[in-house]
């Protein structure tokens, strides 16, 4: 455990890419293979579920600092991070000799939750006592299901690559899909036979990244394949050896939420991998995302959900086909390919995403200018002769999204973020003018540039007119343009409507509060 507190810490004092990679590939020179793959796991998010409540955790961190409660919610506001705040008041020891990861994991952290709640406590009480700070952070972002790191998948991979010498591309794709953070799984992970491919194995997803400029700098039209952007659940469909297995871009197994799809996969050939969106889709065209996430949710599907959300894949690459590894070929032939396949599968549940004809770049404007009345996001734009590749890499795949909604709003309460941003409020609540009063419609916490964070923070502080907890009331005079990407009813707001993703523009200095817009204006936008 001190040796991967260590690593966690040097990775969170530096934002350099190489320093990182370095810091990976010492750890992985040194640690054992039992701690060396659950570090690998854990950094690549797959991260244990809460394992107790935070208020528990609160309360006996309190009683063991010896703090009345008030005193630990007062430290807790400044530090803003429940595992860095535990770990700073709790009396400072010298930490024994110190257990490997894996033992903490397996024989303390993976058993907790299910434990009664004292015996949580004595459990929770003893690994403090047993930690240096440094430890009790990480062992406290553990329990509390709040574990990460700035270090992405493909850094990780990156670091193991050079670890090993294998191929970055060989090591993704071991990662992916379901396995096990054990011994064996390491030993094969650094195999030197790349071939191998586990039969519900999916392959790392190809991401698009987003188009800031315009088209035309990607030159001739006639080079891009253009279709339509949709709003669904990224997801590989995998038939292998008579077996289904649909995975999402989060690599959750998801076969029994999507039964139907699953069913329809039969139709097609061993040896199949389809790339593509899951949709709530009826009368040919999609639903709302929200009708979607009730699949998601529900532990069981029961006949009437399957039948006001029915579903489909629309696929729009094809990693393998007839067991064969075809990422190295061109996506204009790919495409083809799976167009067959489709055809062949003749199953209304499997359909390809269709590709937009257009002239020139002119012609693609005025359809992504369509895209919102159709129920898509944008345009994507592929280059016809590009590979399937791994991750986010530039030029081959953009995704070019038609402009999002926005809405003038008034800043009308905010609180302290968390983490680095602890010290300033950076949670804000916009209101919207609906018969004189200010009704809230959306919450946001992206959008502002550090200095611009620090000036509305002081502006808080000085027009805080009242205090819920830690929740302030703003006076009501700053004005922000708040983009979002959808608008939906919803019965569960003040408002009547939620939106999606919502951000913060930019400040309207040049407006008063007066000159916020209406909820009748926020409603208009539901057309």
């Amino acid at each position: 455990m001190k040796r991967f507190a260590r690593l966690y810490s040097a990775l969170d004092e530096t934002t350099r890419t190489n320093a990182k990679v370095a810091v990976l590939v010492d750890y992985f020179n040194t640690a054992p293979a039992e701690d060396a793959i659950w570090a690998i796991s854990l950094l690549m998010g797959r991260k244990p579920r809460q394992a107790v409540p935070a208020p528990r955790l609160r309360q006996w961190a309190a009683a063991e600092a010896g703090i009345p409660d008030w005193l630990f919610d007062a430290c807790y506001d400044v530090v803003g991070d429940l595992a860095e705040t535990i770990a700073l008041l709790l009396p400072t020891r010298a930490a024994a000799a110190g257990r490997p990861l894996h033992a903490w994991v397996e024989q303390d952290l993976l058993p907790l939750r299910a434990l009664p709640e004292e015996l949580q406590r004595e459990r929770v009480l003893s690994a403090w006592r047993a930690m240096d700070r440094s430890q009790r952070f990480v062992w406290n972002k553990l329990i509390t299901g709040a574990f990460r790191v700035g270090v992405s998948r493909k850094l990780v991979t990156r670091a193991l690559s050079r670890f090993s010498g294998l191929p970055e591309a060989a090591l993704a794709h071991r990662l992916m899909g379901a396995w096990t953070p054990e011994p064996p799984f390491y030993r094969r992970l650094f195999s030197s036979e790349t071939g191998d491919a586990d039969i519900s194995r999916p392959y790392p997803f190809f991401l698009a990244t987003p188009l800031a400029g315009v088209p035309e700098d990607l030159g001739p039209a006639a080079e891009w394949q253009a279709e339509w952007k949709w709003d669904g659940i990224r997801a590989q469909m995998i038939r292998r050896r008579g077996q289904t297995f649909i995975w999402s871009r989060g690599e959750e197994l998801v076969t029994d939420r999507f039964p139907e799809i699953a069913a329809a996969a039969r139709a097609l050939p061993d040896g199949t991998v389809l790339d593509g969106e899951i949709l709530a889709w009826r009368d040919g065209r999609p639903l709302d995302f929200a009708a979607l996430q009730r699949r998601i949710g529900r532990k069981r599907l029961d006949p009437g959900v399957l039948q006001d959300v029915p579903v489909l894949l629309m696929a729009y690459d094809l990693p393998e086909c007839r067991g064969e590894d075809i990422r190295g070929r061109e996506l204009a032939w790919r495409a083809a390919a799976l167009a067959e396949l489709i055809v062949q599968a003749a199953d209304p549940r499997l359909t390809t995403s269709p590709t937009l004809p257009a002239a020139g770049w002119a012609e693609l404007a005025t359809l992504r200018g369509e895209a919102r009345a159709r129920g898509a996001e944008g345009l994507m734009l592929k280059r016809r002769s590009s590979p399937y590749r791994i991750g986010r890499p530039r030029g081959d795949w953009w995704k070019w999204k038609v402009d999002p909604l926005s809405v003038d709003a008034v800043l009308t309460y905010a609180q302290r973020g968390h983490g680095k941003r602890a010290g300033l409020c950076t949670d804000y609540t916009f209101s919207v003018w609906d018969g004189g009063r200010l009704v809230p419609f959306a919450k946001a916490y992206s959008g502002l540039t550090d200095a611009e964070i620090r000036e509305a923070d002081r502006f808080i502080r000085a027009n805080t007119t009242e205090r819920f907890g830690p929740v302030r009331a703003v006076k009501p005079e700053l004005v922000f343009e708040i983009a979002f990407e959808g608008i939906r009813r919803s019965a569960r707001h003040r408002s009547g409507v939620a939106v999606r993703f919502p951000r913060i523009a930019r400040r309207r200095t040049d407006k008063t509060a007066a000159d916020a817009d209406t909820l009748d204006a926020v409603k208009a936008l539901l057309a």
